[in-house]
């Protein structure tokens, strides 16, 4: 390959598009030099699309159930030491008018695949979050349904959905779940998903288990040729009550690389610095703005439920991390030259170009 990893950055940043044996030649070559340049681009790219403001979406983690059994998931099936919890419509609705009076214009609904909630029972949450504040975006995090599932939910006011693909291999995919899941379905409900008009976001943990730089970059050529409004990643980190328990976590730095490297590949895409980032380092939320991110979403769930919605071990649900504790965020921004945007927080027009 001629090219060395900085320049591979620095022809990214310049619109062009890398295969996937490139975007692997980054990951195995950068060094810190390359990593900083990537940080530094994103950043650029990131204040020359949004300019300094930072998007805040109220997250609501409405029921911690799940029909399956993921193994890196605290929440998966067989986890019989999790206290499942399910909120009602009116918890979520008053979840919905403490967010909206603290500024929050988009409400992230994120559950386990709980079959309670059926699509008559989403369909009413939804219209009854659009009747109440039809200018709040409502996003879905709810798994793999039907298309026709995907399209009630769709006509009933839903506007953007939340569906991280995890891996594009094959293979990784099927040592982090059970054999009755599948990659092909999860990639069919992306595709389901953008064909019916939400704004769609995918992603993948990093430094999950048996993920090799191949993988990366495979799902790096995944996110460029499927060209999502959003994307989700974070570092992986273990919980006690899965198979993965005794894994060690994902890295920090390959994360904002990670992410470097989307903002990179998208310029105007929505790009969460996530929870997880926050839980592996003190400093990881303003870190991962400084390497392209621009979208924080802190926790509006009840507190009395927050340490039982348990992804993963020790998660920051507290302090800048939780809705009230926005004057904290906000006070941390400053600090990187940035600030809060209230609002619906979409992405500019044309949605997704170089």
């Amino acid at each position: 390959m001629g090219e060395n990893a900085r320049e591979l950055i620095q022809a990214l940043a310049q619109g062009k598009r890398l295969s996937t044996a490139e975007y692997l030649h980054i990951l195995n070559e950068a060094n810190d030099q390359d990593r900083e340049l990537a940080r530094d681009l994103a950043n650029r790219m990131r204040i020359a699309q949004y300019g300094d403001g930072i998007f805040i979406r109220g997250l609501v983690e409405f029921t911690n159930f799940c029909k399956n059994d993921c193994f890196y998931c605290g929440i998966r099936r067989s986890n019989q030491d999790a206290v499942r919890y399910r909120l009602t419509l009116s918890q979520i609705m008053e979840c919905l008018e403490q967010g909206y009076a603290a500024g929050f214009r988009t409400l992230v609904l994120q559950g386990g695949e709980d079959v309670f909630f059926t699509d008559g029972k989403m369909c009413e949450i939804v219209t009854s979050i659009k009747l109440r504040h039809p200018d709040v975006a409502v996003t879905l995090s709810l798994g793999e349904r039907s298309y026709g599932s995907y399209r009630r939910l769709r006509e009933a006011g839903a506007d953007r959905y939340l569906l991280r693909h995890e891996t594009a291999a094959e293979w990784h995919y099927a040592k982090l779940h059970p054999p009755v899941q599948q990659l092909a379905t999860r990639l069919e409900c992306l595709r389901n998903l953008k064909a019916l008009g939400y704004q769609v976001g995918c992603g993948m943990m990093v430094g999950s288990p048996y993920q090799t730089a191949e993988c990366l970059a495979a799902d790096l050529s995944f996110i460029q040729e499927f060209r999502p409004q959003m994307v989700g990643l974070g570092p992986f980190i273990p919980h006690h009550s899965t198979p993965f328990a005794k894994q060690p976590p994902g890295s920090v730095e390959t994360t904002l690389l990670l992410l470097s490297l989307v903002r990179l590949t998208l310029p105007k895409v929505l790009l969460p610095a996530t929870t997880a980032l926050a839980t592996l380092h003190p400093k990881g939320r303003l870190m991962g703005i400084l390497a392209g991110a621009n979208v924080i979403m802190p926790n509006l769930s009840p507190v009395s439920q927050r340490n039982h919605y348990s992804l993963y071990d020790n998660k920051a649900n507290s302090g800048a991390e939780a809705a009230e504790g926005l004057a904290i965020l906000s006070r941390e921004l400053e600090t990187i030259h940035c600030h809060i945007v209230i609002g619906r927080g979409d992405a500019p027009n044309p949605l997704i170009s170089n």
